[in-house]
């Protein structure tokens, strides 16, 4: 896959704010792509692309959107801190309908994760992308689920994936938080488009968020195999929202900020003692 395929690319999520960002970004530069959403397309559809509305969790529905595809961008389902029947059938059984799919077309997937399989990390932590799971939510929970069934298809089948840890993916930061994890609309396309075209990739994990001075919680992925390093950076928003933190001591404590703070109602322990939590017993 080193160039452009000339399959078909299937991109789920089409409605939402990246997909339809994507969809016309990704059809600007020529690649052709079916679109999906279970809510209509809004406006009209980029050059090169096709729509259909579908649910997630309706495989007979799905399957045929990814006959002849080379690659699925992966960016269905909730994207925010929801219960977890409103996350169970578009989170964890749609994304099993995607990988079905994938399998059977032999495809890549880019899978939309998110940096919320990681918010119950401190921010005091410096993780790499062998750090252990530790979702802050039902959501961070789905994506968590996510990234553990491409790893399953990859060693079953050799489903090739691409793990995007997106932090905050928006035209502009708007607070201290996200002055560390933001992720630019450009940086963000042209991530996906070397995870469609770089050889072999595997199963690996990229951090997304780009080149920001204040980001010191990510480290090593697999950037460097896909060829890809971010350009932008948040640097020219910090002077204006460096001091704007919430007052709630959960969420300027874990990485996942409001996501780990939401509905938390266990004892606040001190950081050595939460250490000791997650130490294995000797």
């Amino acid at each position: 896959m080193a160039d452009r395929p000339v399959k078909p690319v299937l991109l789920t999520g089409a409605a939402g704010a990246l997909g339809r960002h994507l969809a016309a970004a990704l059809a600007a530069r020529g690649w052709t792509l079916r679109l999906t959403d279970i809510v209509a397309f809004p406006g009209a559809l980029p050059p090169n692309t096709s729509f259909t509305q579908t649910d997630l969790a309706d495989a007979p529905a799905i399957a045929p959107l990814a006959d002849g595809c080379g690659a699925i961008l992966h960016f269905g389902g909730i994207s925010r801190d929801r219960p977890f029947d409103e996350v169970l059938r578009p989170n964890i059984i749609g994304v099993y309908h995607i990988y079905e799919a994938a399998c059977r077309e032999r495809a890549r997937v880019v899978l939309a994760s998110s940096n919320h399989v990681v918010g119950f990390h401190e921010r005091s932590e410096r993780i790499d992308d062998l750090a252990p799971l530790m979702p802050d939510s039902y959501y961070g929970l789905s994506k968590a689920y996510g990234e553990l069934l491409a790893q399953l298809y990859w060693k079953k089948h050799g489903v090739e994936s691409v793990l995007l840890r997106i932090g905050s993916c928006a035209p502009e930061p708007w607070d201290a938080r996200s002055l560390g994890i933001w992720l630019s609309y450009a940086d963000l396309t042209r991530l996906v488009e070397r995870a469609l075209m770089a050889r072999d990739v595997g199963c690996e994990v990229v951090w997304g968020a780009s080149k920001n001075a204040s980001l010191s919680w990510w480290s090593n992925d697999a950037r460097a195999k896909l060829g890809w390093e971010p350009a932008d950076s948040s640097d020219r928003f910090a002077s204006r929202l460096a001091q704007k933190r919430s007052d709630n001591p959960i969420s300027e404590r874990y990485m996942g900020g409001d996501y780990a703070a939401n509905g938390y109602s266990r004892p606040l322990v001190a950081p050595e003692e939460e250490k000791n939590e997650r130490s294995p017993p000797t």
